[in-house]
C-alpha cells in the first residue's frame, strides 16, 4: 500500500471540495468520508478517503494518482481561497484494536481503521481477502479510467451521495441511478483455479463476458456483462461462476 496525503486548507476548502467530489463533506464531522472525483462524462479519475484535521481537510489517495489529482484540484480552484499541498504523512491501517486517533474505514467495517502520522504500514491483515469477500474495488485494479462508479458499487460502499447537489460528473451518475438499470458491474465470483489479474472471461459458448480481477480464497472480483453471467464461464485455465448480482 503506497499512499499520498494531500492537505487542503483555506476558508473556501470545504465548499471547493463539495463542488467536485461524489460524497457529501458535511459527513466529515463523523469521521472518514469515501469519495471520488469524476470526469464531466461521469467516469472515474480517482478515489480517496477524506478527513478533517483542525482547519485542514486531508485527502488520502493512491500514490500513483496523487500528481494527477494535485494538478486537477489546482486547475479547478481558480480564485477560491484554497491551498493544496502534499504532506509527508503516512498511513497505518489494521483490523484489530484501533490505536488512539485512528478512524474507521467507511467502506466496510471489515476494512478496519486508518491512522495518519509519521509511520505507515499494515498490521498483517489480508486486505485482498477482505476486499474480495465484500467485492470492494481497489485503485488501479478494479478502478480504472473506464469505470463508472455505480458499476463499481460506490453506493453500497458509502462513496456517493444523491442528495448533496452538484459535482463534476453528477448528471451522468444521477441518470444511471434513476433512469437506467445496470447492465454491467463488479460481481463476486467463484474461481476454480487461477488466472492473471485482467484476464478476459468467456461464457461456455465462447462469448466475451467480462474481466477477472483480484482473487483470494477461491473467490474473485469480476467485471461482468450481467446478461452473459452464467455458471461454467472460463478465464485462462480457471472456471468462473457468478456468486452475486452487483449492487450499486
Amino acid at each position: 500500500m503506497t499512499r499520498r496525503i494531500l492537505e487542503i486548507t483555506g476558508k473556501d476548502a470545504l465548499q471547493f471540495l463539495q463542488g467536485l467530489v461524489t460524497n457529501d463533506l458535511q459527513k466529515l464531522d463523523h469521521g472518514l468520508v469515501y469519495a471520488a472525483i469524476l470526469t464531466p462524462q461521469g467516469k472515474y479519475l480517482a478515489d480517496f478517503l477524506l478527513s478533517r484535521h483542525d482547519d485542514a481537510i486531508r485527502l488520502d489517495v493512491d500514490a500513483s494518482l496523487a500528481p494527477m489529482l494535485l494538478q486537477r484540484l489546482t486547475m479547478y480552484k481558480l480564485r477560491a481561497d484554497v491551498t493544496i499541498k502534499e504532506t509527508d504523512l503516512k498511513v497505518r491501517r489494521g483490523t484489530g484494536p484501533a490505536p488512539l486517533g485512528a478512524l474507521v474505514d467507511p467502506r466496510h467495517a471489515d476494512l478496519g481503521w486508518r491512522l495518519y502520522g509519521e509511520t505507515g504500514g499494515d498490521d498483517g491483515s489480508d486486505f485482498d481477502r477482505i476486499r474480495v469477500a465484500h467485492c470492494i474495488p481497489e485503485t488501479g485494479i478494479e478502478l480504472t479510467p473506464d469505470t463508472f462508479i455505480l458499476e463499481a458499487g460506490f453506493e453500497r460502499l458509502n462513496g456517493v451521495d444523491f442528495r448533496k447537489g452538484c459535482y463534476v460528473g453528477q448528471e451522468v451518475t444521477a441518470r444511471m441511478k434513476h433512469k437506467t438499470e445496470l447492465r454491467k458491474g463488479l460481481t463476486l465470483v467463484a474461481v476454480h483455479g487461477a488466472a492473471p489479474i485482467g484476464s478476459e472471461i468467456f461464457t461456455p459458448e465462447g462469448k466475451a463476458a467480462g474481466t477477472l480481477y483480484t482473487q483470494s480464497g477461491g473467490r474473485g472480483i469480476a467485471y461482468l456483462r450481467l446478461d452473459r453471467a452464467a455458471a461454467g464461464m472460463t478465464s485462462g485455465e480457471a472456471r468462473v461462476d457468478p456468486l452475486s448480482i452487483p449492487m450499486r
